[in-house]
């Protein structure tokens, strides 16, 4: 009886069986760090544009309180407030790296009610702009409801501006980065 090469048979198969598994171990454990690197470049990418949004909202509050409340300073502020939106959508689909449904959730329903908000903004400003020209008594009290509009939009949109810092505060342990950077150079 030939015990030696039973050995080595085995031996043969317990080692495919350990390269197996550790070849699927490897393959999980690579599929988790990816997963995780994503959905960390994913609250980087929110953490940034929302932590930019707010202070760009907040500057543009801080504007319209001096001088013309709309003005071309205001009105180019905006400009950038709209730009930030842009950027989301551009990478919307990177939203669904982050694991929970609650804060994609959240931020999206956040980024609809600012765009919303940002569009009544702009709309009704072209509307008085449009407005001004006919300039009729009619064209007056038009004005003042789109002036009405408009403030009322804006107002809106800082108070959705308000719910950006929790949701940066959770992305932030995700992002591992403090997101206090635009601030700071902003402030000097």
């Amino acid at each position: 009886m030939n015990l030696g090469g039973s050995d080595t048979l085995w031996s043969v198969v317990i080692g495919a069986l350990l390269a197996t598994v550790g070849g699927f171990a490897a393959t999980q454990m690579e599929g988790i760090l990816r997963r995780r690197e994503r959905e960390r470049s994913a609250a980087l990418l929110f953490g940034e544009i929302l932590s930019a949004l707010e202070l760009i909202t907040r500057i543009t509050d801080e504007m319209r309180g001096r001088g013309d409340p709309y003005g071309p300073l205001t009105m180019r502020m905006l400009r950038a407030v709209r730009r930030e939106t842009d950027t989301y959508d551009r990478n919307r689909e990177q939203l669904y790296d982050l694991r929970d449904a609650k804060v994609r959730a959240q931020i999206h329903g956040l980024m609809v009610r600012i765009t919303l908000a940002l569009e009544g903004v702009t709309d009704a400003a072209a509307q008085i702009a449009v407005l001004e020209v006919a300039a009729g008594a009619d064209a007056a009290a038009q004005i003042a409801t789109q002036a009405e509009y408009r403030k009322q939009a804006f107002d809106y949109m800082l108070e959705c501006a308000e719910q950006i810092k929790p949701l940066v505060a959770v992305l932030r342990p995700l992002a591992r980065a403090a997101f206090d950077e635009h601030e700071a150079v902003l402030r000097g």
